[in-house]
């Protein structure tokens, strides 16, 4: 009895391994959908790529916005509005005669500077522009001497009674505007902080306040270059 089942228990496995192999081939397996290629269409033509409204393939033949500064003379035309509180103001008349602007020779400062500016009808240069912002140090090929004590709240911030070398370069800053289209529009508006943001700076009233850190002029008292009653404690000697 035993052994016919197992003779039956082969038997059904064999017939269901037959099956199974060769039900790879029966006619009646599922086809695989055929997928048809869909059809791509681009979102940018190379007309309309970038900012000009030519194709990349007419280089002989394209030319950009012509570019149309102002041509009118230093006390004829009228100032722009700064861009943002305290930006620097830009140059609303004609500079071709002006440039190249170098340091022996700065036509601005014709109509710019402080004294004459108001009977120019020009914008004064700010006092920004009469200080010496740069460090002094020495070194003298092996040893490095600071011109400051930083431990004493010094700076290297100096008052001049000239223009500074370092701001000949007013076209650096301040630029002619064009009076062409542009090529990306702009919808910033600027939001001033002052009253009179639009035409003047608070650099004359608070940027520069303070700078004085030693001498008689400044509100650093011998107490606080000591480093007295500090809450944060000193260190031996004073500091």
């Amino acid at each position: 009895m035993k052994l016919v089942s197992k003779m039956t228990l082969g038997a059904i496995t064999a017939a269901l391994i037959f099956a199974g192999c060769g039900g790879g081939e029966s006619a009646t397996a599922t086809p695989v959908a055929e997928t048809k290629e869909a059809k791509v269409t681009p979102s940018v033509t190379e007309e309309s790529l970038g900012l000009r409204k030519t194709d990349l393939y007419s280089e002989d033949t394209t030319t950009a916005d012509k570019t149309a500064y102002h041509t009118e003379y230093p006390g004829t035309s009228k100032r722009f509005d700064r861009a943002y509180q305290d930006a620097p103001p830009m140059i609303p008349h004609d500079v071709g005669d002006f440039l190249p602007i170098t340091k022996n020779n700065n036509a601005c400062t014709g109509c710019h500077m402080p004294e004459v500016a108001p009977a120019m009808g020009a914008t004064p240069i700010p006092p920004s522009h009469f200080l010496d912002m740069r460090p002094h140090h020495k070194f003298d090929g092996k040893k490095f001497t600071k011109s400051i004590d930083n431990m004493k709240n010094e700076t290297d911030v100096k008052k001049l009674t000239h223009l500074s070398q370092s701001r000949f370069n007013c076209s650096q800053c301040h630029a002619p505007q064009t009076t062409g289209a542009l090529a990306v529009g702009s919808t910033f508006e600027a939001n001033y902080t002052e009253e009179d943001g639009a035409t003047r700076s608070t650099w004359n009233d608070r940027v520069l306040d303070e700078l004085d850190t030693v001498g008689p002029d400044s509100t650093v008292t011998a107490d606080d270059l000591a480093n007295k009653n500090s809450p944060a404690g000193h260190l031996e000697g004073g500091h």
